[in-house]
């Protein structure tokens, strides 16, 4: 077996190489291009903020739940023992607000 190859082969090698090398070329010349590199960028700040308002969607959701079972029982009935001092509270406040606005006016 000969290792010697012929013109016609190695002008083959060289085609095929220089065809591989310009496919190289236009792959590196479309990820440098400017709209592809803002596009690449507007996608992973998307994907991001995707990112973000999902965990910040689970955590609400999880907050609220939480807070939901704090004054609802299992079986979807009101636990007045909780909301009653709630609701006694929070009127009180509104009431020292709507107070300390009025004093300040008059």
């Amino acid at each position: 077996m000969s290792d010697a190859r012929t013109p016609a082969q190695i002008e083959a090698d060289i085609k095929s190489r220089r065809d591989q090398l310009a496919v190289t070329l236009d792959e590196i010349g479309v990820r440098l291009h400017p709209k592809t590199i803002v596009g690449d960028a507007k996608a992973r700040v998307a994907s991001t903020v995707d990112q973000t308002a999902g965990r910040a969607f689970v955590a609400v959701n999880r907050t609220v739940s939480d807070v939901k079972a704090q004054f609802v029982s299992e079986d979807g009935s009101p636990r007045l023992e909780r909301i009653v001092p709630v609701a006694l509270v929070a009127v009180g406040l509104v009431g020292l607000i709507t107070l300390s606005t009025r004093r300040r006016r008059g």
